[in-house]
């Protein structure tokens, strides 16, 4: 745990435009309070009964099944008492999101320092592109804050697009595709890959496959090696197509990385903020 933490300070401290204040970035290096959040949104997307059946674009009429888009934030605020002890969650503090100047979110908690909050429970959560995001912790009087700038657009995949309207590939095959070149003079954002199985009638079920970091120590780990997220080519593998004659969606999602603003929050923080494309997989 320690080598992991002092790799993720090593790396926060190249990315961060404030890794010249040195005052500040002892103070980092030296807290205990660690957090980790994501603002991830996903549009709406409809698919054809042909993708869902397997038929060909031209067959089976028009009819489609719609899901909403979705914006979700979440949050994890803990503390790291011990060189090598996990983070370990603070409940009881309160917990806001806010894009730019405009009033904050509150996310609800959800036990173990974990705390959430959906576009399905409010109409205050959304996500615009070129927007500095702030999350904020109050908690026993402190005020922690970590921050993403430049929020990124969707970024368009073509290989989700084929004139069929839906990728056919076979069962147990891995599926590759090409990242558009990011603008110039800007470093490729982070690329991080969900696929979701579909029903007959449109149900999702349990994905086959995430490289999302989910835990406090996955996104140290992000925090220390980011251009494992930034290939140009991405593979997703085999066993995230398991079953033949099934629908997938498959949820690419173009993510920026920041970090902490408070100097009492440890270096190695990292929240994120994107948003998706998305495409669908017919297996064969």
């Amino acid at each position: 745990m320690r080598r992991l933490l002092l790799s993720a300070l090593a790396a926060v401290s190249l990315l961060s435009p404030l890794a010249c204040d040195l005052e500040k970035t002892t103070n980092q290096l030296k807290a205990d309070h660690v957090m980790v959040g994501t603002l991830l949104a996903t549009p709406q997307v409809e698919v054809s009964a042909a993708a869902m059946a397997g038929f060909d674009g031209g067959t089976h009429g028009g009819d489609v099944v719609t899901f909403p888009g979705q914006t979700a934030a979440f949050v994890f605020f803990g503390t790291k008492s011990g060189e090598n002890s996990q983070p370990q969650g603070l409940g009881g503090a309160t917990v806001t999101l806010r894009a730019g100047s405009a009033a904050g979110v509150p996310l609800n908690s959800q036990g173990g320092g974990s705390y959430g909050v959906t576009s399905d429970s409010t109409d205050d959560l959304k996500y615009a592109s070129g927007a500095t995001y702030s999350f904020f912790v109050e908690q026993d009087g402190a005020k922690y804050e970590a921050q993403v700038e430049d929020s990124p657009t969707k970024e368009a995949i073509p290989a989700f697009h084929p004139e069929e309207g839906f990728v056919r590939l076979d069962a147990n095959t891995a599926f590759a595709f090409d990242r558009p070149a990011p603008p110039a003079n800007q470093d490729r954002t982070l690329g991080f890959v969900t696929v979701v199985p579909l029903g007959s009638n449109g149900e999702k079920g349990q994905s086959t496959y995430s490289n999302v970091p989910t835990t406090p120590v996955e996104f140290l780990q992000l925090a220390a090696t980011p251009a494992l997220f930034r290939e140009a080519r991405v593979t997703i593998p085999a066993t995230a197509f398991p079953n033949p004659r099934q629908t997938y969606l498959v949820i690419f999602q173009a993510v920026r990385m920041g970090g902490p603003e408070s100097d009492n929050l440890f270096l190695g923080s990292v929240v994120l903020a994107g948003t998706a494309e998305v495409g669908v997989v017919r297996t064969n």
